[in-house]
């Protein structure tokens, strides 16, 4: 059986920079895989690579067994959506025009209605401030935004770049338990984050990148107690 999402032999440089250098990966139907590694290691690098926001030197990736298009638009169309690093919400929209945004792509789809009525059930305080501006929303309101915009473009694959960036923990416990529900309704997700604590509780397999290559790969419950993943990623008093 193929897996949902096949990222072959990606290369990716910013001129004399070998940003990413021969990194493969797998997901497969309703799974979470989540990509860890040191600031400049290469993982947004590579989450923008997979939905075309960069050129890649070299490599290709499939979904569903057929070649996903480089263009970022057409991505999207095939069933990959993204909730960018830094969130990057349309902020003089507000939020109901930001989660109608995500739609764009879905002419002939369905419900939006429907989905963004899930979205407001995933984060109800978006459907409470739903005519508010998205730039006075807070920052953990606005990556539920992000999230949610994502979500209305009803992937296949939810791709998520550092979700937890600059959230107090109790909200990102909150946003990740919600990840969670997502993914137990049918979405898989590609996680690219920083706090390796909370990426290995919440996937089910992880990668690891350094400088652009992978050091290892493997379930997510046994990188917890790997002892060079916990002197890297998890020791004590680091929240990354």
């Amino acid at each position: 059986m193929s897996a949902l999402l096949e990222v072959r032999d990606f290369y990716v440089s910013y001129g004399a920079i070998k940003a990413l250098q021969g990194f493969s990966l797998l997901l497969d139907e309703r799974e979470i895989v989540s990509v860890i590694g040191s600031n400049g290691a290469g993982k947004s690098t590579f989450m923008n690579a997979v939905i075309g926001l960069v050129a890649r030197d070299r490599g290709e990736a499939f979904l569903d067994g057929k070649r996903l298009p480089n263009k970022s638009f057409e991505a999207v169309r095939s069933g990959l959506s993204l909730a960018p690093e830094g969130r990057k919400v349309f902020a003089p929209l507000t939020v109901l025009e930001n989660l109608q945004i995500g739609a764009f792509s879905r002419a002939g789809q369905g419900s939006v209605e429907k989905d963004m009525e899930w979205v407001f059930s995933l984060f109800p305080r978006l459907k409470e401030r739903a005519r508010q501006l998205a730039g006075t929303l807070s920052g953990g309101e606005q990556q539920m935004l992000a999230i949610g915009r994502a979500l209305m473009a009803r992937p296949r694959v939810l791709l998520l770049d550092e979700p937890s960036l600059g959230l107090a923990p109790i909200v990102i416990r909150d946003i990740f338990n919600e990840l969670r529900r997502i993914n137990e309704e049918g979405v898989s997700i590609l996680l690219v984050e920083q706090n390796a604590r909370q990426a290995l509780l919440l996937s089910h397999r992880t990668y690891v990148l350094r400088t652009g290559r992978l050091l290892k790969e493997g379930p997510s419950k046994e990188f917890l107690a790997d002892p060079e993943i916990k002197s890297a990623y998890l020791g004590k008093g680091r929240t990354s």
